[in-house]
């Protein structure tokens, strides 16, 4: 087992430097600066006042060298200091985490309580009134983007109802936005898998048994359908904690997904470059710990 996560994390590394570099590269070519941008609502700046500050903030140096030191400071602990606030980037990323953890949390919750039950009740009842109505449902939100949820439940729930305030600290509102995306996918995933292990050879040999059908669900038919659950459960992890940088934005939630998109308007290289770093240290972590837990849920795993 030793061996196997260190052989994965050998082959990530090149993974996660080509990302890095790329992304550099991306924000070298943009078309204003951070220093442009900077000053650009303070009236009359002269050239050399920009290029000061294009020094001292070391964007005057070639890109292969701003990338090594960029690179250097990582490695050592040290993400630089926003452009805008000029605040550790690490400091800044800790005081956004904990919104997205508890908004990541709030929602797979949500999506897994919701999802789970009613996937399996589709798929045991296929074909029927009620299986036709979940997956009418389920279809509906998974072509709904997240964006016009947002403005759904904020037009339903917040103007006519008046139950949730749209912005501040409710969670409500940005969590069931996540959830009925997810929630939907989740539901016709979940059917589909279930679907597929009701008509293998063990469940018809338990059947002619005389195995009740609660049994095998339970017993052979729920574990065996785990593998994809805890599949989608890591990629979902995955792309709450970067932040959902639209949901976020639309109800004014302090997260890492806002932080971004703000990181972004105003040309804040350091925390956009430590926000790609993130992103895809999450993802990996993820799908490694996902990789891990196959190994204890399937036996051919580990045999393999």
């Amino acid at each position: 087992m030793k061996k196997y996560i260190f052989q994965r994390l050998i082959q990530l590394v090149p993974i996660l430097l080509g990302i890095t570099f790329l992304t550099f590269a991306m924000m070298q070519i943009a078309a204003v600066d951070a220093v442009d941008f900077m000053y650009e609502h303070s009236g009359s700046v002269s050239d050399a006042v920009k290029a000061a500050k294009r020094a001292e903030l070391g964007l005057d140096k070639p890109f292969i060298v701003q990338y090594g030191n960029w690179l250097t400071g990582v490695l050592t602990g040290d993400m630089g200091k926003s452009f805008i606030s000029g605040k550790l980037v690490f400091e800044t990323f800790a005081e956004k985490l904990p919104a997205t953890f508890q908004l990541m949390t709030v929602s797979m919750l949500l999506t897994i309580f919701i999802a789970t039950p009613l996937g399996i009740i589709s798929a045991v009842n296929q074909n029927k009134f009620i299986d036709y109505a979940i997956r009418f449902f389920s279809f509906v939100g998974n072509s709904l983007p997240n964006f016009f949820v947002a403005l759904l439940l904020i037009y339903f729930l917040a103007l006519k109802l008046n139950l949730f305030s749209i912005i501040g600290d409710n969670i409500i509102m940005p969590a069931l936005t996540l959830t009925i995306a997810m929630g939907a996918k989740y539901t016709r995933q979940i059917r589909a898998v279930i679907l597929e292990e009701l008509e293998k050879p063990y469940v018809i040999g338990a059947r002619t048994r005389g195995v009740s059908e609660f049994t095998i669900l339970t017993k052979s038919v729920l574990p065996s359908a785990l593998i994809m659950i805890i599949t989608l459960i890591a990629l979902s992890i995955g792309s709450l904690l970067g932040g959902t940088a639209i949901v976020e934005t639309i109800f004014m939630w302090d997260g890492v997904g806002k932080m971004a998109v703000d990181a972004i308007l105003m040309r804040d290289y350091p925390l956009i470059q430590a926000y790609v770093v993130w992103m895809a240290i999450i993802y990996v972590a993820v799908n490694l710990a996902a990789d891990l837990l196959y190994h204890y849920l399937d036996p051919r795993v580990r045999y393999e």
